[in-house]
């Protein structure tokens, strides 16, 4: 999951802290994953063998799939070196590079960003992966672990200070195994609430992450999507 840092402008790509670098402390698959039973709403498909980069790009949702407003914004950012993580261990031990915006450790990847002119600062993206089953359910649970040990902590980057909560939310009834959470952070006398959802269908680990509202109104279609044969 990459979202980010920027002290100037809390928002969306202000926070992920706590890009998904799969080199947590954990051990197995978070307890936030929830298999899909059949009949409640699990995904029709799910591709079986690992996808390319390439293909995956492919695969990603484009602004006019999402509806009006919404403006695909440029994802490169020069990585800071001036992050670290208090107050959780776990944390900590993914180290600043991690809290402002890694990835998955995952060689097949593909990561799309938008802004959105419907709300105030609104920002949602989304990330897919695509490995063998085990290895992303691993890659994911270890993080979402990490993030869930320290309901608080904080980030500090550069002279500033971030004060981070992380909840548990109930996960979409989709896919093989999802994982949802929120995150809160405030600094410089602002506060924001960033959501990420995580769902893997067989291959493929599909990630939406920003504005909750927009998490929730999009994460199924990107789902869809991801799936197509």
């Amino acid at each position: 999951m990459r979202i980010h840092a920027s002290a100037a402008a809390l928002g969306l790509s202000a926070i992920t802290v706590l890009a998904l670098t799969g080199c947590s402390t954990s051990t197995g698959p978070a307890d936030t994953s929830r298999p899909a039973a059949a009949g409640e709403g699990g995904s029709p498909a799910t591709v079986a063998l690992p996808l390319s980069s390439a293909a995956l790009s492919h695969r990603l949702l484009a602004a006019d799939e999402l509806g009006q407003g919404y403006t695909r914004k440029a994802t490169t950012v020069p990585p800071r070196d001036d992050v670290t993580v208090i107050g959780c261990p776990a944390l900590e031990q993914l180290g600043g590079d991690a809290a402002t915006g890694g990835t998955l450790d995952l060689p097949r990847r593909a990561k799309v960003s938008f802004n959105y002119a419907g709300g105030n600062g609104s920002e949602v993206s989304e990330e897919l992966y695509s490995d063998t089953p085990a290895k992303l359910s691993t890659s994911i649970g270890q993080i979402v672990d990490a993030m869930t040990s320290c309901p608080t902590y904080q980030v500090s980057m550069g002279s500033t200070l971030i004060d981070m909560g992380t909840q548990e939310a109930a996960p979409p009834q989709l896919g093989d195994e999802a994982w949802s959470l929120m995150l809160t952070f405030s600094a410089a006398g602002q506060r924001s609430v960033v959501k990420q959802t995580a769902i893997r269908s067989g291959a493929v680990l599909v990630i939406v992450a920003g504005s909750p509202a927009l998490v929730d109104a999009h994460v199924e279609k990107a789902l869809a999507k991801a799936e197509q044969s």
